[in-house]
Protein backbone atom coordinates (compact mmCIF):
# COMPACT_ATOMS: atom_id res chain seq x y z
CA UNK A 1 0.00 0.00 0.00
CA UNK A 2 1.50 3.53 -0.79
CA UNK A 3 1.16 5.64 2.32
CA UNK A 4 2.56 9.28 3.01
CA UNK A 5 2.99 10.69 6.37
CA UNK A 6 3.85 14.18 6.75
CA UNK A 7 3.97 15.17 10.71
CA UNK A 8 4.27 18.68 11.71
CA UNK A 9 2.78 20.14 8.66
CA UNK A 10 1.40 23.56 8.60
CA UNK A 11 -2.11 24.57 8.32
CA UNK A 12 -1.85 27.42 6.19
CA UNK A 13 -0.07 24.67 3.43
CA UNK A 14 -3.32 22.83 3.52
CA UNK A 15 -5.49 22.92 1.00
CA UNK A 16 -8.41 25.26 1.37
CA UNK A 17 -11.08 22.54 1.89
CA UNK A 18 -8.70 20.86 4.42
CA UNK A 19 -7.77 23.69 6.25
CA UNK A 20 -11.66 24.53 7.10
CA UNK A 21 -12.63 24.41 10.84
CA UNK A 22 -8.90 24.07 11.21
CA UNK A 23 -6.94 27.32 13.08
CA UNK A 24 -3.84 28.92 11.75
CA UNK A 25 -0.37 28.93 13.05
CA UNK A 26 -1.21 25.09 13.85
CA UNK A 27 0.65 22.15 12.77
CA UNK A 28 -1.32 18.99 11.68
CA UNK A 29 -0.06 15.26 11.04
CA UNK A 30 -1.58 14.73 7.65
CA UNK A 31 -1.62 10.80 6.11
CA UNK A 32 -2.27 10.01 2.67
CA UNK A 33 -3.00 5.96 1.14
CA UNK A 34 -4.17 5.15 -1.67
CA UNK A 35 -7.69 3.42 -2.19
CA UNK A 36 -8.33 0.00 -3.48
CA UNK A 37 -5.29 -1.80 -2.72
CA UNK A 38 -6.57 -4.91 -0.81
CA UNK A 39 -3.09 -5.75 1.27
CA UNK A 40 -4.75 -7.79 3.48
CA UNK A 41 -6.34 -10.25 0.44
CA UNK A 42 -2.64 -10.38 -0.33
CA UNK A 43 -0.96 -11.23 2.63
CA UNK A 44 -4.17 -13.98 3.28
CA UNK A 45 -2.90 -15.40 -0.40
CA UNK A 46 0.64 -15.08 0.15
CA UNK A 47 0.59 -17.11 3.55
CA UNK A 48 -1.50 -19.69 2.23
CA UNK A 49 0.93 -20.32 -0.51
CA UNK A 50 3.81 -20.14 2.06
CA UNK A 51 2.27 -22.87 4.63
CA UNK A 52 1.48 -25.16 1.41
CA UNK A 53 4.80 -24.97 -1.21
CA UNK A 54 4.19 -26.96 -4.16
CA UNK A 55 6.41 -26.96 -7.51
CA UNK A 56 4.39 -24.21 -10.02
CA UNK A 57 5.25 -22.68 -13.11
CA UNK A 58 5.82 -18.90 -13.23
CA UNK A 59 2.40 -18.17 -14.85
CA UNK A 60 1.07 -19.89 -11.92
CA UNK A 61 2.91 -17.95 -9.52
CA UNK A 62 2.17 -14.76 -10.47
CA UNK A 63 -1.99 -15.48 -11.01
CA UNK A 64 -1.80 -16.17 -7.34
CA UNK A 65 0.00 -13.11 -6.51
CA UNK A 66 -2.15 -10.70 -8.62
CA UNK A 67 -1.47 -7.49 -10.82
CA UNK A 68 1.68 -5.80 -8.99
CA UNK A 69 1.95 -3.76 -11.81
CA UNK A 70 5.47 -3.92 -12.51
CA UNK A 71 6.45 -4.82 -15.89
CA UNK A 72 9.10 -7.48 -16.46
CA UNK A 73 11.05 -5.26 -17.72
CA UNK A 74 11.07 -2.60 -14.72
CA UNK A 75 11.48 -5.76 -12.49
CA UNK A 76 14.90 -6.90 -14.20
CA UNK A 77 16.07 -3.37 -14.32
CA UNK A 78 15.80 -2.62 -10.89
CA UNK A 79 17.19 -6.54 -10.18
CA UNK A 80 20.34 -5.25 -11.87
CA UNK A 81 20.84 -2.31 -10.32
CA UNK A 82 20.75 -3.83 -7.32
CA UNK A 83 23.28 -6.44 -8.31
CA UNK A 84 25.44 -4.05 -9.70
CA UNK A 85 25.57 -1.93 -6.56
CA UNK A 86 27.42 -4.80 -4.95
CA UNK A 87 30.45 -4.15 -7.88
CA UNK A 88 31.37 -0.74 -7.64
Amino acid sequence: MNRIVREHYPVEKLPEDLREGLPAGRKVTVTLEEEGVDEEGLSERLAAILANPRPMTIDQARALAGNRSTSTEEAVTRIRSLRDEWDQ
